[in-house]
């Protein structure tokens, strides 16, 4: 059901995070028609060892390498710089821990933050894919990207979110990119032995100067297909859930609001460790193709950049040439691409 007419007003849109309304909520993408309501929020972002980073001896042999400080890093490239830094096989440390997985979405999320933030894009709001997914900012992305995997531990060629959480908790990595609905895991001590060592921190920035972070989570809607009193009720649901009010109870309760006033609130920011860097994430969010033939262009990507980023075939340059081309196929079988 169309929510368009009730989201701003009945179902509170003007108070979410801008970002959250068109990734979750906005339906084609530009539109202003909405279909749902963001209501578990979720993106990449990044966890680290605080012990690690704030060692005095690390300090001095990182600034004596690399003439700056060992701090969070601020952009990718500095990221890169620490990954390399802690990549220490002899002693079983690496430096990051990202997502490698050829099934479902992992890798294709995994890519798609630097993507991004390197000024790129799956292609244009018409569904033009040739000249923008391979662009030479493309490209450069996906080259970094298999830059970061040169720092992973032995047995990452098959990463997603409880992998990477493996190999944090075992003290494998310094870094380890993940969702934020996993890291209350690495917050907890019973399940990560360095949890009150574990720090947290938002996508930094690219070459472009702009910082974007893979979307996750789920909006919810209200059926078409159900009957009309069933309707009123969900739409009663949807009312009660977006007011302020139960979004901060949501909130408090472990829920991922996407509300603006909530996530910009002390309370909620000092909730958790992670919770900071979550609400500066909900500002950035973007996603991967929000279409109904998603899943055939899912495909396409992940295949080629498990290729290429993993099994070293073949250049960026030629991956990202085979998914355009096939991108906009799928888009044109579907009617979106004229």
């Amino acid at each position: 059901v169309e929510l368009t007419d009730v989201f701003n007003s009945e179902l509170n849109g003007k108070a979410l995070a801008p970002a959250t309304i068109s990734a979750y909520a906005e339906y084609p993408k530009g539109s202003s028609k909405y279909w749902a309501y963001p209501l578990e929020g979720d993106a990449d972002g990044w966890a680290y060892r605080k012990d690690l980073f704030e060692d005095p001896k690390e300090m001095e042999a990182f600034k004596a390498k690399y003439n700056r400080d060992l701090k969070i890093p601020e952009t990718w490239m500095e990221l890169k710089d620490i990954a390399e830094f802690f990549t220490r096989p002899d002693k079983n440390l690496y430096g990051l821990g990202i997502y490698t997985q050829k099934d479902y979405d992992a890798i294709t999320m995994g890519y798609e933050n630097v993507l991004f933030s390197w000024g790129a894009d799956w292609g244009t709001p018409d569904y033009k894919v040739q000249g923008v997914l391979n662009s030479k900012e493309a490209v450069e992305a996906l080259e970094f990207y298999k830059e970061l995997y040169k720092y992973v531990p032995p047995g990452s060629s098959n990463d997603f979110f409880q992998e990477v959480n493996n190999k944090f908790t075992a003290g494998q990595i310094a870094m380890g990119m993940n969702y934020f609905a996993f890291f209350p895991a690495l917050a907890n001590s019973s399940s990560n032995p360095y949890a009150d060592k574990t720090g947290y921190f938002a996508n930094p920035k690219g070459p472009s100067g702009k910082s974007f972070a893979a979307l996750g989570g789920q909006g919810i809607s209200v059926l078409s297909y159900v009957s009309d009193d069933r309707k009123k009720a969900s739409m009663d649901f949807l009312k009660w859930l977006a007011s302020d009010d139960v979004q901060k109870k949501w909130a408090q309760l472990g829920g991922y609001t996407c509300n603006n006033a909530v996530l910009q609130s002390q309370e909620f920011l000092k909730a958790t460790p992670y919770n900071q860097a979550f609400a500066d994430t909900m500002q950035k969010v973007k996603d991967f193709w929000a279409v109904p033939v998603y899943s055939e262009m899912l495909q396409v990507s992940q295949a080629n950049l498990h290729n290429f980023v993993v099994a070293d075939q073949g250049t960026a340059q030629a991956a990202l040439d085979d998914m355009a081309t096939k991108h906009e196929d799928i888009l044109k079988k579907a009617g979106l691409l004229k």
